[in-house]
């Protein structure tokens, strides 16, 4: 009998201009937590895909308690016990909690006429709920629950096929430090029940406290595995990124210039009369919990939601923005939290994608000027080294590092004057982390005003000249870089106010 629940043996992968994966090795024991590492493109998520049936493999071997099986769809690997739990959740926000953990295997009941046994599935899914001392009626919308919340509906799915493994995608990008810690209790739990854990994380801070061992990839290789008790940050940053980065955050100091972007009073969906400027030359770091209005904000700014009060200044001109196209034209830019449904078109090209906002610059007399755009794109993919077999690569294709920084070109080709960030390292490794900070640090040089929304704090202290603190649509704190704590950003956060100007 083999030690380990799950091996995966010699796994090989090759899509066109790219060797994914090449003689991979991976076990699992039961009632491990083993994270998965690697910077974007390591291949992390062409593993787990094959391992889930979404992707076959060219050559290689899987086990499952010693038993050599074969997984060549999705359904293979829920018999076998193998549940995945991705980054974007895959819930229907109008239908209940119930209704997404058994869809479609509802139970049903009638001996000719079969119809769903509702009263059977909302007691089921209250027990499986109550595994986690989750107390919330099985007959609530999703749509009703915060991100946390739903994180745990996405996991009670997951056992309700009474999975053995569960690999949990960044299950922390988008939490806060008291939900991420509830996360972690479920964990123990799973952990202690004889349930085996794949976890892929990028936020290396939080590896040891949840951790047992860790596979780190690089280049589509297995670099090594390591008990995480035993192995430093550092340690795992050089075996992801093959050197070490001795500074997480290379903020560097720039002159601030004039006013750039001035918010009167700005009122709207989660906004409560907001008023800021923002300068050139400037990073300012918007703080605060999940769901304080930050990215509310920011959408009300760009005209992606309709303000219903205040006024917007950009070089001290009032400018009327109620859709995104008029604040591309006053020199706003927004990169979304969301790239994958926002901020980017998966099905185009990465040449497609970063032309779209400037096609009266690649177009002469109304057509498309293909080799202008096809120049323009080339340009951005050398400077921002995003890595493409082509610029006909469709970007569903690109890892999520990747994908950011075509997002970042896109925005980039508009020469904005104000570039707001939110979230903009959510789910990429800390090797395409550095690189965006060191773009942000161009920028900033360059006299772009830079207005970056985290939830991860450490970056907001690291890379911020000023920040600001929001909760319930207001600004409750600010505080310039040489006085900003931890301590005195969670206390803003919370609900006390000091040092707003």
């Amino acid at each position: 009998m083999s030690e380990f629940l799950l091996e995966m043996r010699n796994v090989n992968k090759r899509f066109p201009g790219v060797i994914a994966l090449q003689d991979v090795n991976f076990a699992l024991k039961k009632g491990e937590v083993h994270v998965l590492l690697g910077e974007n493109g390591a291949g992390k998520s062409t593993l787990m895909k094959i391992l889930s049936g979404a992707y076959p493999m060219d050559s290689g071997e899987i086990f499952i308690k010693g038993k050599r099986v074969e997984i060549n769809k999705p359904q293979d690997a829920q018999e076998l016990g193998i549940s995945i739990i991705h980054q974007e959740f895959n819930l229907i926000p109008h239908l209940s909690i119930a209704q997404n953990i058994f869809l479609g295997r509802e139970p049903v009941e009638g001996r000719f006429i079969k119809t769903i046994a509702w009263d059977k599935m909302y007691r089921k899914a209250a027990e499986i709920l109550g595994r986690f001392d989750i107390n919330v009626s099985p007959r609530t919308p999703v749509r009703e629950l915060g991100v946390a919340m739903q994180q745990m509906v996405e996991i009670a799915k997951a056992l309700s096929v009474n999975a053995e493994i569960v690999v949990m995608d960044e299950p922390t990008a988008a939490l806060t430090t008291a939900e991420t810690e509830k996360l972690f209790q479920v964990i123990r739990t799973l952990k202690a029940q004889g349930v085996s854990i794949i976890y892929i994380s990028h936020r290396l801070e939080e590896l040891s406290k949840i951790g047992d061992v860790a596979t780190v990839l690089r280049d589509g290789r297995n670099v090594g595995t390591v008990d995480l008790k035993k192995t430093d940050t550092d340690t795992l940053v050089r075996m992801m990124v093959g050197r070490s980065l001795t500074d997480m955050f290379p903020k560097e100091s720039v002159p601030r210039g004039k006013e750039a972007l001035r918010v009167e009073n700005l009122y709207g969906k989660g906004v409560n009369g907001v008023s800021f400027v923002a300068y050139e030359g400037e990073v300012l770091g918007f703080a605060g919990i999940v769901g304080c209005g930050r990215t509310e904000l920011a959408r009300a700014i760009f005209g992606a939601d309709p303000a219903s009060g205040g006024r917007v200044y950009v070089d001290g001109r009032e400018v009327s923005i109620s859709s995104p196209r008029q604040a591309i034209k006053a020199g706003i830019a927004y990169l979304t939290e969301d790239r994958g449904r926002e901020g980017l078109v998966l099905g185009l090209s990465v040449r497609e994608n970063i032309g779209l906002p400037v096609l009266d610059k690649v177009c002469r007399a109304g057509i498309v000027n293909f080799g202008r755009k096809s120049a323009l794109a080339a340009n951005f993919v050398k400077n921002l080294g995003i890595k493409t077999p082509s610029l006909s690569t469709l970007a569903r294709s690109l890892s999520g590092g990747n994908q950011q920084k075509v997002v970042l070109a896109k925005w980039l080709a508009t020469k904005a004057k104000v570039l707001i960030f939110d979230e903009p390292t959510r789910g990429i490794d800390v090797g395409a982390k550095w690189e965006i900070y060191q773009l942000i640090n161009e920028l900033a040089k360059q006299g772009t005003s830079v207005i970056m929304i985290s939830s991860d704090l450490r970056e907001i202290l690291g890379m911020s000249d000023r920040i600001l603190v929001m909760r319930e649509g207001c600004i409750t704190g600010e505080f310039d870089r040489s006085e900003a704590t931890q301590e005195k950003i969670l206390y803003c956060a919370a609900g006390g106010k000091t040092g707003v100007h």
